[in-house]
């Protein structure tokens, strides 16, 4: 067993904007070890957001992460011989990561031709509450209200 949790990592602010979230945001961008390329196509489809919105495109990141947290997920639960999805509040460090993860994965199943488009696009409809990534919150939210029966099964 554990002699006790492990620690939490420090992640260094990013070279830009000097802020630990868009440093984390570029690491889930980045694919096999290439952080300059994903900080390029950051700080670019930042710049087209600004460009596209007329609206500083730091804060429209930002509103768009707000937009997508989830506030509520559902965990598997156990119970004699059946499962239950229980409904459970999601902690502050989950939801900004659930946000982030599914704002890039949505940004690559979009249809435009570069990265940096198609995450510039993705910002901008999250940062207006639409797009899928808003789809999948609203979808979860759901799902934790239709189950809000077995909230009594929480641990």
């Amino acid at each position: 067993m554990r002699k006790g949790k492990p620690k939490k990592r420090v992640i260094a602010s990013d070279p830009k904007y000097r802020n630990t979230t868009v440093a984390r945001f570029v690491n889930y961008i980045m694919k096999e070890g290439k952080k300059n390329l994903a900080y390029s196509i950051f700080y670019d489809s930042i710049d087209l957001v600004a460009e596209k919105t007329t609206e500083e495109g730091l804060e429209v990141w930002k509103k768009a992460l707000n937009n997508i947290s989830p506030s509520v997920e559902v965990k598997r639960r156990r119970v004699g011989g059946a499962t239950y999805q229980v409904p459970i509040e999601v902690r502050p460090a989950r939801k900004i990561s659930l946000g982030m993860k599914w704002l890039i994965n949505y940004a690559r199943l979009r249809g435009e031709k570069t990265m940096k488009e198609r995450l510039a696009n993705e910002i901008i409809a999250a940062s207006k509450g639409e797009g899928n990534a808003v789809k999948k919150k609203y979808d979860m939210h759901k799902v934790a209200e239709s189950n809000k029966a077995y909230a009594y099964f929480k641990s």
